[in-house]
């Protein structure tokens, strides 16, 4: 007669992180309909990051390294030349990608972000992925019209911006 002990069946090994990484991306709205093998690559220049209310995620001008699938919480992004208040650009969310700077040169921030709720994000080296990309043109071609598309959604909120400002201040 078998034991309890016996008769359980084997813990199942938990995933890899990677393979927990492979997971929470592949639920992110910015890589639909990339390959499985696209988002296991994704997954080894990935890691989880975590953002606390007011914490300073990057700096305008600052070297663009990486990037970040937004989970959860708040992000907004700011912009100040002359040094004066900062100018509300946009808020993020869930869903939404922060950083697009890392694709195109000169690789430099042109906004400060800073998380304004508890935000957890999908963490990207982008230097490491960006150089992958340049060996993997099809995924490199997929990153490029997404984050494309990020960029004209950008332009267009930091247009409809400038005109409700010209709109409230006329000269």
């Amino acid at each position: 007669m078998k034991t309890a002990t016996e008769n359980r069946k084997p813990a199942r090994k938990p995933p890899s992180n990677r393979e927990q990484l492979k997971s929470l991306i592949a639920t992110h709205p910015f890589v639909k309909g990339l390959s499985p093998l696209h988002l296991g690559a994704l997954a080894d220049y990935a890691m989880t990051a975590k953002f606390a209310p007011g914490q300073q995620i990057f700096c305008e001008g600052d070297i663009a390294n990486r990037f970040y699938l937004l989970l959860d919480g708040e992000v907004i992004l700011e912009n100040s030349l002359d040094g004066s208040t900062p100018d509300l650009i946009g808020t993020l969310g869930a869903g939404d990608v922060l950083g697009w700077s890392w694709m195109f040169e000169p690789y430099v921030w042109h906004f400060d972000a800073r998380a304004m709720k508890p935000t957890r994000a999908i963490f990207f080296y982008a230097t490491w992925l960006r150089d992958f990309c340049d060996l993997n043109p099809e995924l490199g071609y997929g990153l490029t019209k997404r984050m494309a598309q990020v960029l004209i959604q950008r332009l267009q909120a930091t247009l409809s911006n400038c005109r409700d400002v010209a709109r409230k201040n006329p000269s």
